[in-house]
């Protein structure tokens, strides 16, 4: 075997190895990617789980999501911890659509989410003004998406302090004050 022949072996053999690293590589993406869709899957089932403990756990904040949260007669003080419910539950979903749409969870961690939401909270008075403050926020499409799915085909929400009473719209005042 001569030299040259000796160096094309050798090039050959380099040429392999690199294509059996890239095929390696990839792999190792891959699983890497997966690891990372369950890891963030986890994360967002764990935060259910921990509100559906703490109900079960603490008499107090049982008792206050029992309260009924499209009463006339709640207190300011348990409209804004409504409110402040309400947002939770808004930002939540928030990062779950962002995380779908990124490819980075499963769709069903959405589903679980908006089909919670269409139980009817979100039809409440203090659901609707913290909606229309923080929808804000959010991309058209994604306001339009939300919409369509909690109050229907034909929502147009728009500016919906037009939907309000007196007592409501300072409501509405005094949350925007708050931020």
């Amino acid at each position: 075997m001569t030299l040259e022949q000796l160096g094309n072996l050798g090039e050959l053999i380099g040429s392999l190895g690199v294509i059996v690293s890239l095929i390696y590589l990839g792999r190792q993406i891959q699983q890497q990617n997966v690891i990372t869709r369950a890891q963030f899957g986890h994360s967002l089932t764990q935060r259910l789980y921990e509100r559906y403990f703490q109900t079960s756990k603490d008499e107090a904040y049982a008792e206050f999501m029992a309260l009924d949260w499209a009463s006339d007669s709640l207190t300011p003080v348990e409209s804004w911890r409504i409110q402040m419910a309400i947002l939770t539950y808004l930002v939540d979903l928030f990062d779950v659509y962002d995380k779908v749409h990124a490819g980075l969870v499963d769709q069903s961690h959405l589903d679980t989410r908006i089909n919670t939401l269409k139980l009817g909270v979100m039809k409440t008075t203090n659901a609707k003004l913290v909606w229309s403050y923080w929808k804000n926020n959010r991309s058209p499409d994604f306001v339009r998406w939300f919409e369509k799915e909690i109050y229907g085909a034909d929502s147009n929400l728009g500016d919906v302090d037009g939907d309000f009473s007196e007592q409501e719209r300072a409501a509405h005042s005094q949350l925007n004050t708050r931020r």
